[in-house]
């Protein structure tokens, strides 16, 4: 089996001032980061500038998560969907200048006016993913597609659901299996049997199986000692980012010592 890595997401220190995150980020105890490029910590010229300069000097690698903030890639109205297209573009940009090795996007949603327009939210969803890919590949940067939790309207959320995307999208995007997300949904050990080839990224936190709380690891429902056993099984060999909201630092030894 490929080395695993225990990586952080940001996700944690949202609510904190962006200069907080850069001394946050002088701080950690793990080479790989997945920047957040939303909220208090939505990025810009300058932002990128500083991170460059701080992953140089910390040897940090960095990943990144797309805006998911008021972002639905389904959404119904084209001027809507153009913005949100173009607002995914930037994070993009701003992750090829990182050097980001992976970008993290979400799937669309369903809205108030889907039940008029049965089947509209899915195809519009392959046409802006399309439309993704070819400008990732623009930046230079790979982009993948995290599953996503009940109760929340999104579209892929399960095996059946994921399935179909990969067969109509017949194009390379690969899938962030976020082991909370899918812990809710019952799903975990079908999306990684279902998809050994196609999970390219994982984030990793608990929760009580019904909210997605983002517990530290072991603090929940989740089942990590089979997920440590079924990892290997499936030999996937990239990066594990911690996304916890609390007990950051022991949900990174406690997966270390899992994967050993």
């Amino acid at each position: 089996m490929a080395k695993i890595d225990i990586g952080l997401s940001m996700l944690h220190w949202l609510g904190k001032p962006f200069s907080s995150l850069c001394q946050r980020l002088r701080e950690v105890a793990v080479q790989h980061i997945e920047l957040i490029d939303d909220g208090w910590h939505a990025l810009s010229e300058e932002r990128v500038r500083q991170l460059k300069n701080i992953g140089d000097s910390q040897g940090l690698i960095y990943t990144m998560h797309a805006p998911f903030a008021n972002i639905n890639i389904a959404a119904p109205a084209e001027d809507m969907r153009n913005f949100i297209l173009k607002r995914l573009e930037k994070s993009m940009d701003f992750a090829g200048r990182l050097e980001c090795r992976l970008l993290v996007i979400h799937p669309g949603l369903h809205t108030g006016i889907s039940s008029f327009y049965p089947d509209l939210d899915w195809k519009v969803n392959i046409e802006s993913a399309h439309k993704l890919v070819t400008l990732s590949r623009k930046h230079g940067v790979e982009l993948a597609l995290e599953n996503c939790p009940e109760p929340y309207g999104f579209l892929l959320k399960d095996v059946i659901q994921l399935s179909r995307f990969f067969n109509d999208m017949n194009e390379e995007i690969g899938l962030v299996l976020d082991v909370g997300h899918s812990n809710i949904n019952g799903q975990t050990r079908a999306l990684m049997e279902t998809f050994s080839k196609k999970i390219v990224h994982i984030h990793a936190h608990d929760n009580d199986g019904k909210h997605d709380l983002h517990l530290g690891v072991g603090h929940g429902t989740v089942d990590w000692q089979q997920f440590a056993v079924d990892i290997k099984r499936i030999r996937y060999g990239g990066l594990i980012m911690v996304e916890s909201y609390s007990n950051i630092e022991e949900s990174i030894v406690r997966l270390q010592r899992l994967l050993k």
